[in-house]
């Protein structure tokens, strides 16, 4: 995956957050929101077809990435805000937003509590709530006390791709678990806090935004019943399934491009 430096803003709590645009400064911006254990390029293979259309900005929530790691849980309010403070200091009212996994739940969290800052949403492989709560202690408190990610790392990516792309060295494969190697565990526990005390079931109703809904049908992480109850919650939401386990935009790039592109692009 490409390196660069990129530019970054401080939030109200003085957390460091590192973006980047890519794209024609006159095109509507599109964020796109990452899953734990990834930074901002997790996206870089859906970069050139999304440049075709939009101003694409990319940021590294706290925790990960080329942004500041606080310790202790993140809550879901504050990961939100960050997405809010983001726009606010970079001068931009309204943009579409694309959000994966735990940036789908972000998503979610700003299609109901600040829909005027967004155009259309999209949210891929997510859930309104992934429970019960108490089964993510356990997880946090063993990552925490663990040596490094490597444990974590092999399991999150066997979560996230088939087994025909973990055999050999793919080298998307091999990008993710790089990321994943160098991500502070803090970062991780922290987002996986912020996951367990989510829940938009009832909350997402409130969503007025045009929105879809993409899961995996294969998809361990955030299933597609995950995806579906969660289509049925937001008002006039529609829904689609590719045939993949949880990056859906890495394993079935095509097809993921199409739906998005072809939603967010509706009336323009």
């Amino acid at each position: 995956m490409p390196s660069r430096t990129p530019a970054a803003i401080t939030t109200g709590d003085g957390v460091r957050l590192a973006y980047r645009f890519d794209g024609d400064e006159h095109k509507p911006v599109l964020l796109l929101s990452n899953s734990i254990g990834t930074d901002l390029h997790m996206w870089d293979g859906q970069v050139p077809a999304l440049t075709e259309h939009f101003r694409l900005l990319r940021y590294d929530a706290r925790g990960h990435g080329a942004s500041d790691v606080p310790g202790g849980p993140y809550s879901l309010d504050r990961l939100g805000r960050d997405v809010v403070e983001l726009l606010d200091a970079l001068g931009l009212q309204r943009v579409h937003v694309l959000g994966l996994s735990l940036g789908g739940i972000v998503a979610q969290w700003l299609g109901i509590h600040v829909p005027e800052r967004v155009d259309r949403l999209v949210l891929s492989n997510t859930a309104a709530h992934l429970g019960p709560a108490n089964q993510w202690d356990q997880p946090i408190a063993e990552l925490l006390e663990a040596p490094d990610m490597r444990v974590t790392a092999d399991r999150f990516l066997h979560n996230w791709f088939p087994a025909h792309m973990l055999r050999g060295d793919d080298e998307v494969v091999e990008g993710f678990r790089r990321t994943l190697l160098a991500t502070r565990r803090e970062g991780v526990a922290g987002s996986w806090a912020a996951v367990r005390d989510s829940d938009l079931r009832r909350t997402a109703t409130l969503v007025p935004n045009p929105t879809l809904v993409i899961a995996g049908e294969h998809d361990t992480v955030t299933s597609a019943a995950h995806g579906k109850e969660l289509a049925a919650t937001v008002p006039g939401a529609r829904f689609t399934v590719l045939p993949t386990v949880h990056m859906a935009n890495v394993e079935a790039q095509e097809q993921f491009l199409d739906a998005v592109i072809g939603f967010l692009m509706e009336g323009s």
